[in-house]
């Protein structure tokens, strides 16, 4: 069986990937993922004086922190006009189906490898459930699709932050490439603005895709045949998703030979393996809006039998605190201190389960949430007068694939990889609509 036959199987294809010219200013092209510092628009500030009149994914992608701004469809018929004006423009070099290692250094000096390929949106479900190859591992939040999908039907190009995950622990696929790399001409080379670190990408040679292909087939072919999770979503799970969405809307109208060649079935990602020492698991903490703590409280006692409360001096405190406890526990800020809660025979199994439901019914009831990656970020924003943070716990990695297979989707907004400075920066591109 041929290298490409045996990704076909699997629901991967090499990608013709697009990255910008050698004379282009790559440190104010990347820009960190769209879904991030979205209660910091100092942030994005800081970013638009730095990007300048540069050529920029700044200029093709929706900072998630305009999304109620009264114009949107402005931002969005710019965003597809830029699209087609830097490929008009020549901007980009293209690797025809290339396989491209990516080595992504953190500010924190963190080191992860990954490998860049394009998936099969067939192969993929975001329903709980389901025993696709790829899937989605929280619960998908369907109102967050139309904002992307309506940028992404009228797009020339998709630039990923989408991040998805194998469970390889003997490291036979993306590892041997990563050991490859000091014999390789990059393709780019970056340092990352606002403490984002240093991107490195490498084409593979094609005399090692075999040996690839090889090992993702052995690592596919060694899953349970009746539930074959091979590709767990890390990052991206909202955009892999609009991909998916768009798809379903196209596919009626082509034939199926267009069906099996067409561009906007696949969507262009990163994989990296769990068991990357350097892929770091971090909780998704929340911060609430309008709400008093009695309120919460009051809540809380309709989703678990009893709860315990200790205060704490710092969230170093009591983010230590979860790691150690026995019961569920999570951690509680505002301006006057904090606390760790501590609940007996609650909903859900883990904490983010049942503090989603508490939520839930919070927000229901007139109060606003935001889901924020980051400690610091999350205290400095709880601390504000009217305003709450709540802390979780990291959920294990180990166990991660395991949980999937057994329990099905997690609920959202559970985990990050990394910190917000620590996600994948927009880079590369693809294109998903016909020449």
């Amino acid at each position: 069986m041929s290298p490409d036959d045996t990704l076909a199987r699997i629901g991967v294809r090499l990608a013709d990937i697009l990255v910008p010219r050698r004379d282009v200013d790559l440190a104010r092209w990347a820009v960190v993922a769209c879904d991030q510092y979205t209660a910091q628009p100092d942030y994005w500030a800081r970013v638009e004086d730095f990007v300048g009149d540069a050529p920029s994914t700044l200029r093709l992608v929706y900072p998630e922190v305009h999304l109620g701004e009264p114009d949107p469809q402005a931002r969005i018929v710019s965003i597809n006009a830029a699209m087609r004006d830097y490929v008009e423009q020549g901007l980009f070099e293209t690797y025809e189906s290339t396989l491209m290692l990516v080595r992504r250094e953190t500010g924190r000096g963190v080191v992860r490898w990954g490998v860049m390929v394009a998936l099969d949106l067939e192969a993929y479900s975001w329903n709980s459930g389901d025993r696709t190859l790829i899937r989605a591992t929280e619960g998908t939040i369907l109102d967050r699709i139309p904002p992307r999908k309506r940028i992404r039907e009228n797009a020339t190009l998709e630039l990923p932050h989408i991040v998805v995950l194998i469970s390889d622990p003997a490291r036979s696929v993306i590892e041997p490439l990563a050991a490859a790399a000091p014999g390789l001409a990059p393709a780019y080379d970056v340092e990352l603005m606002e403490h984002g670190g240093r991107v490195t990408g490498w084409p593979v040679a094609a005399q090692v895709v075999p040996a690839f292909a090889d090992a993702l087939g052995r690592l596919h072919d060694s899953l349970d045949p009746a539930d074959p999770l091979l590709f767990a979503m890390g990052d991206g799970n909202h955009s892999f998703a609009t991909a998916k969405s768009c798809w379903q809307d196209l596919k009626p109208t082509l034939s199926e030979a267009e069906r099996e060649t067409h561009p906007a079935r696949w969507a262009l990602v990163e994989i990296e393996n769990i068991f990357d020492p350097g892929l770091e698991f971090e909780p998704i903490h929340r911060v609430l809006f309008d709400v008093s703590r009695d309120d919460l409280e009051a809540e809380l006692s309709r989703h678990c039998r009893s709860f315990t409360v200790s205060v704490a001096d710092s969230v170093g405190e009591l983010m230590s605190r979860m790691e150690s406890a026995a019961e569920q526990t999570f951690g509680y800020g505002d301006e006057s201190g904090y606390a760790t809660y501590s609940l007996v025979d609650p909903d859900a199994s883990i904490p983010a389960g049942t503090l989603q439901t508490v939520i839930d019914a919070l927000v229901a009831k007139g109060c606003d949430v935001d889901y924020i990656h980051g400690a610091e970020a999350c205290e400095e924003i709880g601390r504000r007068p009217g305003n709450l943070s709540l802390y979780l716990p990291a959920v294990p990695k180990e166990t991660f694939f395991a949980s999937i297979v057994a329990d099905g989707t997690l609920p959202r907004k559970t985990f990050s990889l990394g910190e917000a400075d620590d996600k994948r920066y927009y880079l590369e591109a693809r294109r998903i609509r016909r020449r």
